[in-house]
């Protein structure tokens, strides 16, 4: 028998943080090619806590000491945003594989670091945009090329949710708090997974916190040369989430886009609607999955097999460029090229 068949990367995790707690180690241990085998935090008695919790084996009282584990092949990193490029690259210089949390970078510039210490690590590095391989969305992709709904001119996308706790991580600014980085990324992650291109212009109007100067309201436009990808996201209105891809054919809505369940099937709605017909609806239904296991089983299958990663890090780079443009658009009250 193939030894290979029965191996699986060996996983850390830096921070106790809930989305690492609730839903990634869970998913990942469930995961065909992943076991999580060491945690961290910088309070060992947290660390202790949730490893016990969660069935993992070690549990360190530092980042450093789990990076620095020899029996550790990968890390996950959900620290706060302001934290992902210095412990990304600390983490493969030590050799390590390293998935982290969106967004990879509070700008592109920091980004942009870290494909030379991708390169000359010779490890995998990448961003946990988990969308990107759900198949709800791979399915919307292949519907949106396959020209059923004619050609797509328009997506149209809303992410919110209240939240007005002062000592939340993301309600301060030098942390990368605020909306845009963390849920507007995915409006734009998305428009451009769909164009399969890359905005030449973009506007943003965005609302602060005065006291804060944190954003809490984005509405975003970009420009695909005359395809548009609009979307509002809040960390202060109701929650809600939902995406439209438009075409001269019909169109396709995701129903729960982003916190995909993973107990339950996810729909998506296709309405097929050519120039002089009554609009002909489908509801296409997807097997029950969850999309934090699908990610780091592909990762991990990625870095065993010497493979690159299933989302480049070329494309996390790309994304946070269109980010730092929006922000510089809403300063100048502009469209920003690209």
């Amino acid at each position: 028998m193939d030894d290979s068949l029965n191996r699986k990367l060996r996983w850390g995790v830096l921070g106790v943080a809930r989305i690492a707690t609730k839903k990634v180690i869970p998913a990942m241990q469930k995961g065909r090619w992943t076991t999580v085998d060491a945690i961290a935090s910088r309070d060992e008695s947290k660390a202790r806590a949730a490893a016990a919790e969660l069935g993992i084996a070690k549990a360190y009282g530092s980042y450093d000491a789990l990076v620095a584990d020899p029996d550790i092949d990968a890390v996950y990193i959900p620290l706060p945003n302001h934290l992902h490029v210095d412990w990304t690259i600390r983490a493969a210089e030590a050799g390590k594989h390293v998935l982290c949390e969106k967004p990879i970078a509070l700008i592109a510039a920091d980004a942009e670091r870290l494909l030379s210490v991708r390169d000359r690590t010779g490890v995998l590095i990448q961003e946990a945009f988990m969308v990107r391989t759900h198949p709800q969305w791979l399915g919307a992709l292949e519907i949106a090329q396959s020209g059923r709904i004619g050609s797509v001119r328009s997506i149209v996308g809303y992410f919110s949710f209240f939240m007005d706790d002062p000592a939340n991580i993301r309600q301060v600014k030098e942390w990368g708090g605020g909306g845009v980085l963390d849920i507007g990324c995915y409006l734009v992650n998305t428009a451009r997974m769909i164009f399969q291109a890359e905005p030449r212009r973009v506007c943003a109007l965005i609302e602060e916190q005065p006291n804060r100067g944190v954003d809490y309201m984005a509405s975003l436009m970009m420009d695909f040369d005359r395809r548009h990808a609009v979307g509002t996201c809040s960390t202060q209105l109701a929650h809600a989430q939902r995406i439209t891809i438009a075409g001269t054919l019909g169109r396709v809505e995701i129903e729960i886009p982003f916190n995909a369940p993973p107990d339950r099937p996810c729909r998506i709605f296709v309405e097929d609607s050519p120039p002089g017909a009554v609009p002909d609806p489908h509801v296409v239904e997807f097997e029950t999955c969850d999309q934090y296991t699908i990610q780091g089983d592909l990762f991990s299958r990625a870095a065993m097999e010497d493979r690159p990663a299933p989302y480049p890090l070329e494309d996390s780079v790309k994304n946070m460029r269109v980010i730092d443009a929006l922000f510089r658009s809403a300063a100048t009250g502009a469209w920003v090229d690209l």
